[in-house]
């Protein structure tokens, strides 16, 4: 291995680095630009291209692309699908009852909002961006933070060219340190910088401990008489039932496209629970196999969303920059939605930033975005739905589509929630049960027209890595899957993971914990949900990992 204190790099200084081109990163960006054009400000995109790498449902409130660019439409942003219609249901194995619109908070309403690719509305804002004079870098995964003492002074991109065994070849890439007065950590969930600054600076000190799920999602084409456009279709309840949270979404969204998705929440129990087959069993329901039937599969996608709300933000500034968006954990889990306040984040730092360097500072802590966060927009989207997520981990579904619309509804109208602030409790992972103490269970083979194995579908996401670098998955200790995971768990990695990264492979030694990075597709489930937390994601050399063209 070599000592990484000895590689030399070349460095260039900007007034602000901003990591990752997602709507957080870009709208902070743009927002700089709009302040001050001679700012100088770079953003770095670990995908092949901006949008690469970008998986959401999505519904967006377009309130913080408002804000940020008010003439959007007449500069051709790709929101065309405005939403015609709410449609609620829980479902049964072989029915389905409709929830009613009217006793939901306005805040559950989609009126106004548009069923958007967000890859395609980032590409979009990089467009916006660099009309600006903004310097956009896709392919260059950030894989180290600069520090100077406690400060973050900027992080190291480009690297390429290791050996697998970690060690540096003829071909080697050192990167380049890039250094700004500010970096913005724009990663999304679970990001490897994100998660680096935290653990040393200990943001998460004083917040309740971050909750995630994992989205999966599907692109079909089905049949013009199927395909009723901006229709917007949510479900609870089935096939998930009491062995996890979670949901779904179906939105029609152009083209006689629908988007399909499914939700777990990652705080399940029973390590024998398979997400990506909760999923493919989902699509077998009669009202979703109806509108699939005769349809095409034409991509596939899953990543991790940051579940636990307000409760759950860290501090958001620290010494030389700021966490945006999923890297803090800005999503409003009943509504489904994130894009719209990390946004907004980006938006907020940027003030900042531009008024600390105006006024001549350099890297000091930009509280005046943690205060912006919290008393504005943000704050209030979150504030108002704080406890939905904890009821529903504690009392399940029933309890949390009463007490949580009373609690929402309570916030709407008196801006105060009546069950105060519910705690999350335990992490993910350490949620996670023994294996012993729960039934196996059995799930039906894929039929390869509705349902589809796992490597079947990671085809469809287009995903790619260079074999010969090192692996980006990491293990603590290389001995815990065989040693506890398995005996203990089943090792649920087998599991959990919704792109087949993991195999416990029999031969004549016994088992062996095998690593397909490969397959992964950056959703970073293995990081958050490892009972053990042995594995750590880390970023692969920059453009690798998946390639979605309109996720």
């Amino acid at each position: 291995m070599t000592d990484e204190t000895h590689i030399e790099r070349e460095s260039m200084d900007y007034d602000v680095v901003i990591v990752g081109a997602g709507p957080a990163g870009l709208s902070a960006a743009i927002r700089l630009k709009q302040i001050d054009p001679e700012l100088s400000v770079v953003v770095l995109e670990k995908g092949s291209e901006v949008g690469a790498h970008i998986l959401s449902g999505a519904v967006l409130d377009p309130s913080g692309l408002t804000r940020l660019i008010p003439d959007w439409k007449d500069k051709g942003a790709p929101l065309s699908t405005e939403v015609t219609d709410d449609n609620f249901y829980v479902l049964g194995p072989e029915g389905q009852m409709r929830v009613p619109n009217w006793p939901m908070p306005p805040l559950m309403s989609n009126h106004g909002n548009y069923i958007v690719s967000m890859g395609n509305v980032c590409r979009w804002m990089a467009e916006q961006a660099e009309e600006l004079g903004v310097e956009i870098f896709p392919g260059m995964s950030a894989s180290q933070v600069v520090w100077d003492g406690n400060r973050v002074k900027g992080v190291v991109a480009g690297e390429f060219g290791r050996n697998p065994d970690g060690s540096t070849g003829d071909g080697y890439e050192p990167g380049m340190e890039l250094h700004g007065k500010y970096v913005f950590i724009a990663e999304g969930v679970r990001g490897s910088l994100a998660k680096q600054i935290n653990e040393r600076l200990k943001l998460s000190e004083h917040a309740d401990a971050q909750k995630f799920g994992l989205g999966m999602k599907e692109i079909w084409e089905v049949a013009p008489e199927k395909f009723h456009k901006g229709r917007v279709v949510h479900t609870m309840g089935w096939p998930l039932g009491k062995n996890a949270g979670g949901g779904s979404f179906i939105y029609h969204f152009e083209n006689n496209q629908v988007l399909v998705g499914f939700v777990v929440h990652l705080n399940y129990r029973n390590p024998h629970l398979y997400p990506y087959m909760e999923f493919q069993r989902f699509k077998h329901h009669p009202m979703v196999a109806d509108l699939l039937e005769g349809g095409k599969r034409i991509s596939y996608g899953a990543r991790a969303i940051s579940e636990g709300g307000w409760q759950s933000l860290p501090q958001l500034s620290f010494e030389g920059g700021v966490l945006l968006g999923c890297s803090a954990g800005m999503v409003n889990v009943p509504r489904i939605k994130g894009n719209h306040n990390a946004m907004i984040s980006g938006i907020e730092a940027a003030d900042a930033a531009a008024a600390a360097i105006k006024a001549g500072r350099m890297g000091d802590r930009l509280t005046d975005y943690d205060d912006a966060v919290r008393e504005g927009a943000i704050g209030k989207d979150l504030k108002m739905v704080r406890n939905v997520k904890p009821i529903w981990s504690r009392l399940g579904l029933s309890a949390s589509l009463m007490l949580g619309a009373v609690d929402m509804w309570t916030a709407n109208l008196t801006g105060l929630n009546l069950l105060g602030t519910w705690k999350h409790g335990k992490s993910d992972a350490a949620a996670t049960g023994k294996a012993a103490e729960y039934k196996r269970i059995d799930y039906p083979r894929p039929d390869g027209k509705l349902s589809f194995d796992r490597l079947t579908n990671v085809a469809f996401s287009f995903t790619n890595h260079e074999e010969s670098q090192p692996c980006h998955l990491k293990l603590r200790d290389p001995a815990i899957p065989i040693a506890m995971n398995l005996p203990e768990y089943d090792e649920p990695a087998q599991r959990y993971c919704p792109a087949g990264v993991y195999e416990v492979v029999q031969d004549a030694t016994g088992p062996r914990f095998v690593i397909n990075f490969q397959n992964c597709v950056h959703c970073k489930t293995c990081d958050i949900k490892d009972p053990s937390q042995n594995i750590v994601w880390t970023v692969p050399q920059g453009g690798d990992g998946p390639n979605y063209p309109n996720m």
